[in-house]
This record gives structure tokens, C-alpha cells and sequence, in this order.
């Protein structure tokens, strides 16, 4: 097997820095935000990207919302300050399903994050990391910060809003939030409330970073070395969810890492493979950043306030499409099954995969076409869709 390579030691936080090569971002500043818990934080800086032209009515606006450790990079290729190469460059593009010549696309990095939006890796206004500093955030602190970069952006309606995963959590409060500002909703893999079992994943998550022993509460910027073995057994915990039993035992089964003998303390293949996702991760994202976008999706819950889900759900007047891994083990699809049936107006389709809730990041030609359908036709009700 392939993942017991050398990677160079780790950075105590792969955050973005100011001092980075911008690449691709953007900036804008969107002012203080008081937070649902009453706190305030001042000066927030969003990064995002953005691809196409705004027409002249401004009606071809579309928001895509990234999942957990992604980010605003949707297209174009890793580069001096940018990581990774963009996360859905075979979905959005020119004469894609969301094409690039036809809509003007945005995504933001989520505020929290650490790919240039404010979080808890940023400077503060003394001049120092807000590390343990920075507040805990919910999902429509994030949103009501992406309407103020809407409204820089002179877009008082979106077009469509899509959303993957984590970031299908932002898009359910977009519609939810702002009803007269989202024409077209897209769920991708997502849900409008948290589980306990999803909040039981996440709080393992947060743990792992928080009982590292470079944690040191959260203000470790400054020290020679970062929480980044926690960061990586929480990247692993996640992982487990992300695919599906049987393509782990297709792929790995009992085989062990090259000459490596379990009996003698050596691993498997698979413990192999989640070590190296795990080391991969640290290198491009920030522990702080894990621990207080986890914290947003354990408090995720549209029906919070709102007379509960259903009540909440029913509100949305944007046509929805809701899509769902058969294979997701994280976000199961009679979750998003659900979903779709209480928001009116709504329709519901079904990815087939082998690779877990990670199918929507590899099943391009389902995905693309449910997307190209759903952007020319609308939503459907009864639409179903299922691979041959």
C-alpha cells in the first residue's frame, strides 16, 4: 500500500497568514458582528473567490458553500498560498453544470476558518492570535456575516444557493434566514438540523484537538510547536465517517502496511491510510479553526427559535434541491429524505456510490447531472435519480 510516505514536519498551524501570497482571494472587511450569544466580533475580514460576470440585473449570482476543512478555492490549481487545488473543479467551470460563462459564482471562506477569513488563527486587534480569544460562533453568526458580503457585492438576491455538507448547514440558514434572498436552494450530503450521533462525531473530534498537550487552550500560535497530532487523529475520526465500510474492506481488508506486522506493533493498511490523511491535513488547516467549526455544527439547528423544524422548513420559498449519498454513513439519506418532504416546493434525488459520504466529491457525472438539471429545469417534485 501507498501512504507510509515522508511528509516534512508539520507547521503549529496551517492556517493562511497576511504575510502568505494572497493567490486567488479576495477580501472584504464587514464590520463588527454581534453574535447570537451576545458577544461581539469586531472587524471581521471574509476571504472568497469568484468566477463569471455579474450580469447587469444582477439575477445570475450563485453561492456555493464549502464542507469543513475546505475552502473558498472551488477552481484552479494549488499555488504559493493556496493549498490545495480547487475541491469541485469538475462540477464548476465553463460549460460545467454550474457554468461559469452563464452565472457568477462566489464562495466564501467561512467565517471561523483559516484560509483567510477571520478565525481564531487571525490577528486580533491588539496585535496578537485570538486563540482561546475567539468566541464561539453558530452557523447564522456565519451567514448574517456572508449577507454583509452579499450586500458589498451589490447582490440582493441569490440565483442559487448550494451547499456540501458542513456548508449545505449555511446554505439551509440562508433560506431559512433570508427567504426573499435565495431564489433557488441546492443541499448537498447535508442537513437542516445536527444529530445527536453527528454531534457525538464532532465532539470526539474537538476532544482529540483539545487533549493534545500542545493544545495549551487554544493560544498555541506562538509556540514552537501545535496541537497538529490532535489535529490529526480528529482529520482521522472524520475520515472514518466521510467513507463506508465496504469500500474499506475492498481497499484495505486485513492487509498490512508493506512489510509492517500488527503483532509486532506495525499497522494496517488502513491504519496507514488514516495516518496519512490525518498528516495531510495539518499541513493546510488549523486546529482552532477544527475545534470552533465543529462547535458550529453541534449547535446547527434551523428550528432553533423558530417553532422547531418543521414549522421552520416550511418557511423556505426557494425552489430546493436535496441530494444524498446512498452510502453516507454521516449524513444518512432518510435524514435528507426528511428534509426534503417538510420544505414545500422541494425535491429530493439520490446519488448511488461505493465511497461513502465522499461520493459527492467523486461522483462528477451524478452530480453534474442533477445540478445542469436542476439550474435549466427548477426543481421537480418526485425527482429521483439512481447510477446505472
Amino acid at each position: 500500500m501507498k501512504h507510509n510516505r515522508q511528509l516534512p514536519p508539520a507547521p503549529v498551524s496551517g492556517a493562511w497568514k497576511i504575510t502568505d501570497p494572497h493567490a486567488c482571494r479576495r477580501f472584504a472587511n464587514v464590520g463588527d458582528l454581534r453574535l447570537e450569544n451576545d458577544s461581539i466580533l469586531p472587524a471581521i475580514t471574509l476571504a472568497y473567490e469568484t468566477w463569471g460576470e455579474l450580469n447587469e440585473d444582477r439575477s445570475n449570482a450563485i453561492l456555493i458553500e464549502h464542507a469543513l476543512t475546505g475552502d473558498a478555492h472551488v477552481i484552479g490549481e494549488a499555488e504559493p498560498g493556496q493549498p490545495t487545488a480547487g475541491w469541485w473543479s469538475q462540477v464548476v467551470g465553463p460549460d460545467l453544470a454550474i457554468d461559469t460563462n452563464r452565472y457568477f459564482v462566489v464562495a466564501i471562506n467561512v467565517l471561523g476558518g483559516c484560509q483567510g477569513s477571520t478565525g481564531p488563527a487571525s490577528i486580533a486587534q491588539d496585535g496578537a492570535p485570538y486563540g482561546s480569544r475567539f468566541p464561539v460562533i453558530s452557523t447564522r453568526d456565519q451567514v448574517r456575516a456572508e449577507a454583509r458580503l452579499a450586500d458589498l457585492l451589490g447582490i440582493e438576491r441569490w440565483n442559487t444557493v448550494v451547499g456540501a455538507s458542513l456548508g449545505g448547514h449555511r446554505a439551509i440558514e440562508w433560506a431559512t434566514m433570508y427567504p426573499g434572498r435565495v431564489e433557488r436552494l441546492v443541499m448537498v450530503a447535508s442537513g437542516a438540523q445536527t444529530t445527536a450521533e453527528q454531534a457525538a462525531w464532532a465532539h470526539t473530534q474537538i476532544r482529540a484537538v483539545q487533549l493534545d498537550p500542545h493544545w495549551n487552550g487554544g493560544d498555541y500560535y506562538d509556540d514552537a510547536v501545535g496541537p497538529v497530532a490532535g489535529l490529526a487523529l480528529a482529520r482521522q475520526i472524520a475520515h472514518t465517517t466521510y467513507r463506508c465500510p465496504n469500500e474499506l474492506d475492498e481497499r484495505f481488508g486485513r492487509l498490512p502496511q508493506n512489510a509492517e506486522d500488527p503483532l509486532t506493533g506495525g499497522r494496517l493498511a488502513v491504519e496507514s491510510y488514516l495516518d496519512y490523511h490525518g498528516e495531510k491535513l495539518v499541513r493546510r488547516f488549523d486546529a482552532g479553526s477544527y475545534v470552533a467549526l465543529c462547535r458550529t455544527m453541534i449547535s446547527h439547528n434551523v428550528g432553533r427559535e423558530r417553532g422547531g423544524l418543521r414549522s421552520a422548513l416550511r418557511k423556505v420559498t426557494a425552489k430546493t434541491l436535496c441530494i444524498a449519498v446512498d452510502s453516507d454513513r454521516l449524513f444518512f439519506p432518510a435524514q435528507v429524505k426528511r428534509m426534503a418532504d417538510l420544505i414545500p416546493n422541494a425535491s429530493y434525488a439520490l446519488i448511488h456510490s461505493a465511497h461513502g459520504h465522499d461520493g459527492f466529491l467523486i461522483e462528477f457525472d451524478q452530480v453534474n447531472e442533477l445540478l445542469a438539471d436542476f439550474l435549466d429545469s427548477g426543481a421537480r417534485q418526485n425527482l429521483s435519480y439512481w447510477a446505472s
